[in-house]
């Protein structure tokens, strides 16, 4: 009697925590990998919101899907083995789904998974959401059309965890103007077509992002600002993994309200085409209060690089180029870099332009290991500016990447220009073949300082005694 009472005790508490659950095989859903079931998934999520919230479960099938739009107290769960695919139409995609952010970009406007002004969602479960990016794009007149997996806008009270996101035709997810997000455990593979971004959170607050892992054909993380109004801040990343054929984790570009407030610590990165940590602002605001700390990084040529410029990214972007404001007060410690796989374009990089300084830049215990082999010629070498003028000039060189500086980088591990209090410290950095380059290039420094004293040379030939 009383193993009775006590398992009807545990079904009561087992409900009360979990809310009623809605198979979206009831509701006509069949898992074919054929039927487009958007009707009938769409049914049992306004079911669910409307009753008070709950599971709407997906779970026995492969379910083919055209949007479908998140309401407020529903979880997703797509259960292990289960997959909700995106569908090869898009004419099956919904148009009221705000829009990609940035200029340039509108054949991304459309999403799988949506929601706006919504509180208390999830998705869980350990089954797979799949964009069937090799199918797109689709051309519709004017726009070759290639949907994100999912966009989530003025949201509240968000949880994703033990899921695995895959083949998106575009980003994988955007998070426009959201708050108090969890995600824990997730998977993202988004190499099957360009741009395929993992977690972009724009003028989001209080983010917390764990126990996650990326393979990205771009970004695959990346905290930015399309709105004035949305500052982006209280950011937590730690015990990631990241692969990427662009950067690990990139903060700013579209950079139109503050950033503050970030931590990114115990994270692997490794195989990353371009940056490890991608710093960038353009679009006059802020960007303060930042710690990078206990990172590994292999094969990765940029482990920093930072710009600091006047740009337009934004779609709805005014004519005029930004007034730049601050940057700065972040400190980089505890950082190891294997790049002994990579050519001699490997070093850390942080660029601004004359009179508008990065200030307050720490690097401490940091160890780099190079290929190293940079000629005289390369030591001469003299970066490009990321100044208006240079911008006026591009057609398609629209964004301060590092290939756009011009030719090789003109120091072997640190590339400083137009910088302002500089602490080195305790940072380690050697070739494995004979570099002529100086360790450290410092262009327009004021203030810098390693192992606690003052440097004024613009060449730093040893900092390793």
């Amino acid at each position: 009697m009383k193993n009775l009472v006590l398992l009807l005790l545990l079904v009561t508490v087992s409900t009360l925590s979990f809310g009623k659950i809605y198979d979206i095989r009831d509701y006509g859903a069949i898992g074919d990998s054929l039927t487009i079931n958007t009707k009938a998934i769409q049914k049992a999520i306004d079911e669910c919101s409307a009753e008070g919230g709950g599971i709407v479960l997906i779970q026995g099938g492969n379910y083919v899907t055209g949007t479908i739009f998140m309401k407020s107290g529903v979880t997703l769960r797509i259960e292990k083995m289960a997959v909700l695919s995106g569908s090869k139409d898009i004419k099956d995609y919904a148009e009221n789904v705000m829009k990609n952010m940035y200029r340039d970009e509108s054949y991304m406007d459309r999403c799988l998974v949506f929601a706006h002004n919504q509180k208390f969602i999830g998705i869980e479960g350990g089954g797979i959401i799949d964009g069937n990016g090799e199918a797109f794009p689709n051309k519709i007149p004017g726009i070759k059309y290639r949907p994100m997996l999912i966009r989530f806008a003025n949201c509240e009270n968000i949880r994703m965890h033990d899921i695995m996101l895959q083949n998106p035709s575009g980003w994988t997810s955007a998070w426009l103007y959201c708050r108090d997000i969890v995600i824990e455990g997730i998977s993202v593979w988004a190499r099957v077509r360009g741009n395929g971004d993992g977690l972009d959170f724009d003028g989001c607050k209080n983010v917390r992002v764990s126990n996650c892992s990326f393979d990205t054909s771009d970004d695959s993380i990346c905290l930015q600002t399309s709105s004035k109004d949305h500052s982006c801040q209280d950011i937590t990343i730690t015990n990631c993994q990241f692969s990427s054929r662009w950067a690990g984790v990139r903060i700013g570009l579209l950079s139109r309200a503050n950033f503050e407030n970030v931590i990114i610590s115990s994270c692997i990165f490794r195989n990353t085409n371009d940056s490890g940590l991608k710093i960038q602002m353009n679009e006059g605001a802020e960007m303060k209060n930042m710690l990078f700390t206990n990172l590994l990084m292999i094969n990765v040529p940029r482990p920093i690089f930072m710009t600091h410029t006047s740009l337009r990214a934004y779609v709805d972007g005014e004519e005029e180029y930004p007034e730049m404001k601050t940057m700065g007060d972040m400190t980089f410690s505890d950082i190891h870099v294997d790049n002994t796989g990579l050519d001699k374009n490997s070093a850390i990089v942080m660029t601004s332009i004359p009179e508008n300084y990065i200030r307050n830049i720490t690097l401490s215990d940091i160890i780099i290991r190079t290929a190293g082999g940079g000629t005289v010629k390369d030591a001469n070498n003299i970066f490009g500016e990321f100044s208006k003028e240079w911008f006026e000039l591009q057609d398609k060189r629209r964004w301060p990447e590092y290939g756009y500086l011009g030719g090789t980088v003109p120091a072997y591990g640190i590339h400083l220009r137009h910088l302002e209090n500089v602490i080195i410290n305790n940072v380690n950095i050697t070739t494995i073949n004979k570099d002529v380059r100086p360790v450290i290039m410092a262009i327009d420094v004021k203030n810098l300082t390693i192992n606690g004293r003052k440097i004024m040379e613009e060449r730093i030939e040893n900092i390793n005694n």
